[in-house]
């Protein structure tokens, strides 16, 4: 893939080849950051998402591919969430997108609100590419967007879902999943959120 290519993913089959892609791929090329691969974590998030909210699908598969960025365009840590987003907007819609756009502006989030609170060694470095902390006027803005509290849970989730030893099912569970949220995205009129 070209540096700065845009990916759609068009059909459950290309993201379900992507999530599998995940076993074995790493937040960084370097094996250097969490101690689980994004296979993993997805799955890890995505059940924690799943016992605490089991009536949301859609903020499940938002937990479930909310680092696809990293498989994407390995390196861009900055950038990782706008490139999962844009990934599976087309085929998930815009509420999932939007809530793996928002899962790092949470990180940031949380960072203010809570000084010192506990995250993985590679989220607190990557903290600083993010943006550091949110700014109070930041802060303001993000409690102001209608999906900041899923944002929210799904940035708890990411935090928790990096357990090496784990198991939370495979990525095959999330089908019937995944063609529900595209089937309803595909029924829905489009909204630019």
């Amino acid at each position: 893939m070209e540096r700065g290519e845009r990916v759609e993913l068009r059909t459950v089959g290309e993201l379900m080849a992507a999530l599998h892609a995940c076993r074995g791929a790493w937040d960084t090329p370097d094996r250097s950051g969490d101690p689980v691969d994004l296979h993993d974590h997805a799955l890890q998030t995505a059940a924690l998402l799943r016992r605490g909210r089991p009536s949301d699908k859609e903020l499940q598969v938002a937990g479930l591919v909310h680092d696809l960025g990293h498989l994407l365009h390995p390196g861009d840590d900055a950038g990782h969430a706008d490139h999962a987003a844009h990934a599976v907007r087309g085929l998930l819609g815009a509420r999932v997108a939007r809530l793996v756009r928002l899962h790092v502006p949470a990180k940031r989030y949380l960072s203010a609100l809570e000084p010192g609170r506990g995250l993985s060694a590679q989220s607190a470095l990557t903290l600083g590419v993010q943006g550091g902390p949110m700014s109070a006027r930041e802060v303001a803005a993000f409690e102001a967007d209608p999906f900041s509290d899923d944002a929210v849970t799904l940035r708890q989730a990411d935090d928790a879902g990096k357990v090496v030893g784990l198991d939370a099912g495979v990525v095959e569970d999330w089908r019937p999943v995944l063609e529900l949220v595209a089937a309803a995205q595909r029924s829905t009129p489009v909204h630019s959120w």
